[in-house]
């Protein structure tokens, strides 16, 4: 009953990190429109720095690290963030203000950084111990609780519990602003959202930043829950794993990314590992699980095109016209009446 337990919490908090990706992604894509390939790159920022400040110094180890703070949670979990934000920033005013992009060239350019930032943190091994990876990362708090692994799953759980719902209300406050507003405005047209006074360069840069605090955050959970990460964790199949989720969900709704967080990683993802093996082939329960997955996400959106949760538009009370419309002939009337 303990394993059942622990494998419970253990899925739920990969849930509550995966859903935290997603609400992030989502506010750059569903809210903004950007389109970022590069996202998981992002996590992977946030997880290496959550981990080396974390670390001891790497002087006397078998590992090569920079830093190696020995910082306590949660000041780990702020610098990966923190880390991963200011490189989103650098990354969209790099791509978003001096060359403008818009969303299929931005899209081969941030596929472009991946690959670039990939082979440079697993070639040079002094950052962050090469293609081997970091390990051994102490879990938060444990040293203070010295909890027991099946407690320690549970403690964690409702850590990440906590901040996957500020950040969801986070996200929740930003759609609703004046803010979310002209994210939207901006993911519809960006032209006649320029048109219209708003700087489109300086939203979409703010929407990048935001989304990628939240892969940090992610990371830096992500690395001090499993102990480690390697280049090998965040590859091309990670990002699509995220994007598979926010649009499976439903994009521009936050909803739908909890809801596509949990059909995708946990329905779709790990439901397939029970999958029973091929008679006389065992190494093809590897392709059968991907073949499954690729015809269950078909089918999810044969059916539901717009996502499981499509997001609501925004809709006027009847009378309620935009500038420019033809008023009806009854204002018409009640109008002149009144400046008489």
């Amino acid at each position: 009953m303990n394993d059942i337990v622990y494998y419970l919490a253990t899925m739920a908090v990969l849930f509550c990190i995966y859903n935290i990706l997603t609400l992030g992604l989502n506010i750059q894509f569903g809210y903004t429109g950007i389109l970022d390939f590069a996202y998981i790159t992002f996590l992977a920022a946030g997880a290496y720095f959550a981990g080396v400040s974390a670390l001891p110094p790497a002087a006397g180890t078998d590992q090569e690290y920079i830093l190696g703070l020995g910082w306590p949670f949660p000041l780990t979990l702020a610098l990966g963030a923190i880390v991963a934000g200011v490189l989103g920033i650098a990354v969209g005013g790099t791509i978003l203000s001096r060359w403008n992009l818009r969303s299929d060239y931005l899209g081969i350019v941030t596929v472009a950084f991946a690959t670039i930032c990939y082979d440079l943190v697993g070639n040079l091994t002094p950052l962050f111990n090469g293609w081997f990876g970091l390990r051994g990362i102490p879990q938060p708090l444990n040293r203070l609780l010295n909890l027991s692994p099946n407690d320690y799953t549970l403690f964690f759980l409702g850590v990440c519990v906590v901040i996957m719902l500020a950040l969801w209300f986070v996200a929740h406050r930003i759609y609703h602003s004046a803010l979310g507003r002209t994210m939207r405005a901006i993911r519809e047209d960006v032209d006649v959202a320029a048109t219209f006074g708003k700087d489109t360069v300086k939203v979409r840069m703010l929407a990048m930043g935001i989304g990628c605090v939240y892969a940090g955050i992610a990371g830096g959970l992500l690395i001090e829950f499993i102990g480690g990460i390697a280049p090998d964790s965040w590859t091309t199949a990670e990002t699509f794993i995220v994007w598979a989720a926010m649009i499976i969900g439903g994009q521009g709704n936050n909803l739908g990314a909890a809801v596509g967080t949990l059909i995708v990683t946990v329905v779709f993802i790990e439901g397939t590992r029970f999958l029973p093996p091929v008679p006389g082939h065992p190494l093809l329960i590897a392709a059968a699980r991907n073949i499954v997955i690729g015809i269950l996400l078909i089918v999810t959106l044969r059916f539901h095109p717009q996502g499981l949760v499509p997001e609501r538009r925004a809709r006027f009370p009847r009378g309620l016209h935009m500038p420019g419309a033809q008023m009806p002939a009854s204002s018409l009337s009640n109008n002149s009446g009144a400046g008489r």
